[in-house]
């Protein structure tokens, strides 16, 4: 049994339903219902009664429930108390971040962390998917633009520039877009995962979204410029995943005068973690030191 499991319980018998706990949680509702099963189990006992419409808790449900808010409260008591008896950073960090972004600029600043703090040990896992930071383990995710609603705390890092580009060729065949609504007759390359896609725009100091097509989308940064390089199509990525081709030539920007000002990056982690001097230090760690080298 696992303290998420506790905490995914009281959630959902607070919200009433799986979907609603899901939804405060930041977790799909078939990962919080397999885990309130899997405590079911581990105990031996019925905890909640389902319905079509709503979750009736049963008497050693309600019994469970009042000693695990008791239990997690203890918890996090200990916690802060071990925090002020060990004021540095100290144990593993478990951190998800994008895949290019992380090799720019996470790879060098993780390594001087660590210098500085000899009592913490981190694991990053370097990946273009949205990672399920509760579900998961994760401490912490590194994640760029807007944030969907959760219950994460999330804390801004720095701002970065969007791009909007194609390559030469592509301008030659096809002619540069001269308004964002133009995108709807080009050929997009679509960063990111299913569903449709929207880029956003300033138009007459109006934020505008134009939802884009085209042959080929991918979770991954570099793979969609490469094949903005190769004249397959009009991308909008980061500019440190494109500042290398654009000052080569191999990419030219495009709808430069609309795109916003800036994106930002941010570090999200659970609630229950917001007391961790060790999170608390390497975001701290990551603000000071990614505005200077992005400022640079």
């Amino acid at each position: 049994m696992q303290l998420d499991d506790m905490r995914i319980f009281i959630a959902t018998v607070d919200a009433h339903n799986f979907t609603a706990a899901a939804n405060r949680l930041a977790l799909s509702k078939q990962f919080v219902s397999r885990r309130v099963m899997a405590l079911e189990e581990a105990l031996g006992v019925q905890l909640l009664i389902r319905n079509t419409r709503k979750l009736a808790v049963t008497e050693l449900g309600q019994d469970f429930y009042e000693r695990a808010k008791r239990i997690l409260g203890e918890v996090e008591d200990a916690e802060q108390a071990m925090s002020q008896l060990h004021a540095g950073p100290r144990g593993l960090l478990r951190v998800s971040a994008p895949m290019s972004f992380g090799m720019a600029h996470l790879s060098p600043l993780v390594a001087t962390f660590l210098r500085q703090n000899g009592d913490v040990r981190v694991e990053m896992e370097l990946s273009d998917r949205t990672v399920d930071v509760v579900g998961e383990g994760f401490d912490m995710a590194i994640r760029i633009g807007a944030l969907p609603d959760s219950t994460l705390v999330a804390q801004k890092l720095v701002d970065i520039r969007m791009v909007a580009c194609c390559s030469p060729g592509y301008v030659r065949r096809r002619g540069a877009p001269a308004v964002p609504r133009d995108l709807e007759r080009h050929s997009c390359l679509l960063y990111g995962h299913g569903g449709t896609v929207s880029w956003d725009f300033v138009v007459d100091g109006v934020a505008k979204s134009v939802e884009v097509h085209g042959p080929l989308r991918a979770n991954n940064g570099e793979l969609v410029r490469d094949a903005a390089v190769a004249g397959l199509g009009i991308v909008r990525l980061p500019d440190f995943i494109v500042a290398d081709a654009l000052r080569s030539g191999q990419l030219v920007p495009v709808l430069e005068e609309f795109l916003p000002a800036a994106t930002s990056v941010n570090a999200v982690y659970p609630q229950h973690r917001q007391t961790s001097v060790t999170i608390r230090a390497f975001v701290e760690f990551l603000r000071e030191h990614l505005r200077k080298r992005l400022a640079a």
